[in-house]
């Protein structure tokens, strides 16, 4: 396999606390430095939330125009995804950072259950999240927390909802949700595949101590890789990940094992059809 493997990190997302692990990056400066360190082992895609003060979510649209204008500057060329995910907002606010011409954000395409939730994601939202991707020209990443969401990136880009080839990003190990199981794994590549053809790319994320099994399954068969804080904040079960970075570099390590180059960004930005940075 010589194709290189895009590594994304999520480097803070919306629910591990500083009280977790004390190397969650809450504020932007923390999160452009954290991003800045990830990028230097090997990132090419950093995707982005933002939080209060306070550490809880939200979708601040300046706050996010305070993060982009960091990595921009600190970290050339990286893929920068927003999030638009449920947690940090409700309806259209989660996507009023859109205008601010991501290079990427996320796009879950349906619900399902959560720890203690229902991840809404009602389809006139999802309608109008992906006709303000269009519109300013940033790319979808489409969260698969099931099979049914494959499906529906496949309806959505039929009706040119989406441009280009879809990215799908298939999300296992959320509790009550999809769990990391590799039958499961492997039908998600087989229907990628089949729906958008072989050549398809595509990218699998882990959460908690699944994390490091899907950077294997992905990474061995031929797909692109996420890892980060956001969804995991342990090296193993008695060390807490001392940064993003570390958990990037574990990630070119599976990279190495399985002889994938790591792919730069200009890499990244090239296998996604994503504009020139």
């Amino acid at each position: 396999m010589s194709q290189p493997c895009i590594i994304c990190v999520a480097i803070t997302g919306s629910v591990p606390r500083k009280a977790d692990n004390p190397a969650v990056p809450i504020s932007v400066s923390e999160q452009i430095e954290s991003t800045h360190e990830a990028f230097e082992a090997g990132a090419s895609i950093a995707h982005c939330h933002v939080r209060n003060a306070d550490e809880t979510p939200c979708s601040d649209p300046d706050l996010f125009a305070r993060l982009k204008e960091g990595i921009e500057a600190h970290c050339p060329e990286m893929v920068i995804q927003l999030s638009t995910g449920g947690r940090s907002g409700a309806g259209q606010e989660r996507g009023g950072m859109l205008p601010l011409r991501p290079d990427m954000a996320s796009l879950a395409v349906g619900s399902n259950n959560f720890p203690t939730r229902v991840y809404e994601n009602p389809p006139d939202l999802v309608d109008w999240l992906a006709s303000e991707m269009l519109a300013y020209d940033v790319k979808p990443e489409i969260e698969a927390f099931d099979l049914s969401h494959i499906h529906m990136a496949k309806l959505m880009a039929d009706r040119g909802q989406l441009a280009g080839t879809p990215y799908v990003q298939f999300v296992m190990g959320v509790k009550n949700a999809m769990p990391a199981d590799r039958n499961v794994f492997d039908y998600y590549v087989e229907t990628v595949h089949r729906l958008f053809g072989v050549d398809a790319p595509w990218c699998a994320a882990g959460v908690g101590p699944n994390q490091i099994a899907l950077n294997d399954w992905a990474i061995s068969s031929g797909g692109h890789a996420r890892t980060g804080l956001e969804d995991n904040i342990r090296l193993d079960k008695a060390n807490l990940a001392p940064s993003n970075a570390a958990l990037v570099t574990r990630t070119v390590e599976v990279c190495e094992k399985y002889a994938r180059p790591v792919a730069t960004p200009k890499q990244a930005r090239e296998i996604l059809g994503l504009r020139k940075a």
